[in-house]
């Protein structure tokens, strides 16, 4: 058994309590040696872990990474908050850019692949259709910007993986708005949510699932990694509502207009064929995605209470 360990590959995985993150682990354990770091929350997990903040301790993570040396190496870290970017420019390129510089120039020193996850908000959103990662990018935000720029960086080495993705949700305490719908409905409380932006909900898991297909079959470069249904906040959590027998009236239609700091794009849906037919694997659409929450919460407590 030890030798069979011994000949696994080694996977750091930067911010391994992430919602990303924590579904990555659940794919690659048995057949990847797993490394972590995490800012605050440790990982209820059997595998080794070093405590770091990227911003404080950034010269710790290329120790990190040049000690463990390991075959792979994948990044879930950024700043979740669209809107605290748009006022905080220079933490946002601190954590975006100037970090990711700084692991595309450790990772290519020992020859480890970089992942990188990136986002919608690299593109305007006035497409009528679904975008391709062969589209114009043209960021409405700073965040969309620092995005944007990170993947130029990524991606000029050419084993490095850049995965877009959209509203990551999950049967997870991290699934931010799958959770704040469900707790509030749960609790007969009305919420409002936008009809005006629309984008690709993406289960994690298919996510994690995607990325080991691709690191086994030696892929690399850009890719769309998002769900097959194009909806809004308010179709979302409509169908959450449906699937999970909520009242459906607590849930009140609004536009984003002059409630948020940063714009976002109207059209932020992705076209992940790409991916899908690279791989032979078809991403879930928003029924199959909350029937796998659904099947996920019969096993798993109410983690969003």
């Amino acid at each position: 058994m030890g030798q069979i360990d011994l000949m696994k590959k080694k996977l750091l995985i930067i911010g391994g309590a992430s919602l990303i993150g924590s579904t990555i682990i659940n794919e690659f354990k048995n057949d990847y040696d797993i490394h972590l770091t995490y800012n605050k929350t440790p990982v209820n997990s059997n595998f080794s872990q070093t405590k770091l903040n990227l911003l404080d301790e950034r010269n710790q993570i290329s120790s990190v990474i040049s000690n463990l040396n390991p075959d792979v190496v994948v990044n879930t870290v950024a700043y979740p908050n669209v809107d605290f970017c748009e006022t905080h420019h220079d933490e946002a390129n601190l954590l975006h850019v100037s970090i990711t510089d700084d692991l595309v120039s450790v990772c290519s020193d020992i020859s480890s692949p970089l992942v990188y996850f990136s986002t919608d908000a690299v593109f305007d959103g006035t497409k009528s259709i679904k975008y391709t990662e062969d589209d114009i990018t043209s960021p409405l935000s700073y965040y969309g910007k620092t995005k944007r720029d990170a993947e130029k960086i990524i991606l000029n080495i050419n084993e490095n993986i850049v995965l877009r993705t959209t509203v990551v949700y999950d049967w997870h305490i991290r699934s931010r708005f799958t959770n704040w719908v469900l707790k509030n409905l749960k609790q007969g409380s009305k919420i409002t949510a936008f009809t005006d932006q629309s984008n690709t909900a993406t289960l994690a898991g298919d996510i994690s699932h995607s990325l080991f297909c691709l690191l086994d079959q030696h892929h690399s470069g850009l890719f769309h990694c998002a769900g097959k249904t194009c909806l809004s906040r308010y179709d979302f959590a409509i169908k959450l509502a449906d699937y999970f027998g909520y009242d459906k009236k607590l849930i009140i239609p609004t536009i984003s207009k002059n409630t948020q700091s940063a714009s976002r794009p109207e059209n932020g849906c992705l076209d992940s064929s790409k991916l899908e037919e690279l791989i032979n694997f078809k991403l879930s659409n928003i029924d199959q995605g909350i029937t796998s929450m659904i099947n996920s919460s019969k096993t798993i407590p109410d983690i969003f209470l």
